[in-house]
């Protein structure tokens, strides 16, 4: 018997042109990270084109306690300081200060009778709550400063922004370094599917306390800043994502392929073929 042949199509490589920013968005979990890193790899993008701002946040805090001209730097350009209390009424805003009272207990026994600006920041990110907009604004353009070559390319945003004066004060900076935006992908899953996850990946941080806090974080913060996007960019620009697409092999969980799943979406929001994935 004759078998029909057949003809393969073998690319060695993606190339894309272009610039602008695609921005990644949705609850704790939803997989930002992994979608991220597969849509760089995909785009053929350096990881210096993909900002996380869960990297970004922790990695400010682990320079800062190890590196003195970087806790220096952080005083003088991010204006997060670790000689002065979060409870100064002449430094610290009186919500925020409002704010740090509700859990003074335990920062005291975690930091002691003197918390800082930075321990402020560092229990932030611990427990998934809200850092002060100015702060999470003045690391962003701080990355856009030492990144100059960001506004000529295209890149990626992870976790950014989270609320609508963030929002704000990002297209103010597009709007000033005249970079477009290519994109903004919400990734949604349920709050019962978050806390699944994130109690999976042991990570110090992800408690079902602070876990409960983030995702009521993502509905009262994280949302409104979507919509503010959506109302001042046009709908066009804005794609909801079903982050949650388990894929199953032989009746077990294939992680990778479901990632792929959300990405193949994602390249596909952006107007990109979706056979190219595969290539």
């Amino acid at each position: 018997m004759i078998k029909q042949g057949e003809i393969k199509i073998k690319v060695e490589q993606v190339s894309v042109s272009g610039r602008g920013a695609i921005i990644l968005t949705g609850p704790s979990s939803c997989g930002k990270g992994e979608v991220a890193n597969g849509l760089r790899r995909f785009l053929d993008l350096p990881k210096t084109k993909h900002l996380s701002m869960g990297d970004m946040l922790r990695s400010t805090i682990y320079k800062a306690r190890n590196d003195a001209n970087f806790r220096n730097r952080l005083s003088t350009i991010y204006q997060i300081q670790d000689q002065i209390s979060i409870f100064d009424e002449a430094y610290n805003d009186a919500n925020l200060i409002s704010k740090t009272d509700r859990y003074l207990s335990v920062l005291k026994d975690q930091y002691g009778s003197f918390v800082s600006q930075l321990d402020w920041l560092e229990f932030c990110v611990q427990n998934g709550l809200l850092i002060p907009d100015q702060w999470t604004i003045n690391i962003i353009n701080a990355a856009f400063e030492s990144e100059a070559t960001l506004k000529d390319e295209i890149f990626i945003i992870d976790g950014y922004p989270r609320t609508v004066q963030a929002a704000e004060a990002l297209l103010k900076t597009f709007e000033n370094l005249d970079i477009p935006i290519i994109k903004v992908v919400h990734l949604s899953i349920t709050k019962d599917e978050m806390i699944k996850r994130a109690m999976g990946r042991n990570r110090q941080d992800d408690q079902k306390e602070s876990l409960e806090r983030r995702y009521q974080f993502y509905v009262e913060n994280v949302q409104p800043s979507i919509d503010y996007l959506k109302a001042t960019l046009g709908s066009s620009y804005v794609s909801l994502i079903d982050a949650h697409q388990p894929i199953y092999i032989d009746s077990q969980f294939d992680l990778s392929a479901s990632i792929d799943k959300v990405t193949l979406d994602v390249v596909n929001a952006l107007g990109l073929p979706k056979y190219l994935i595969s290539l």
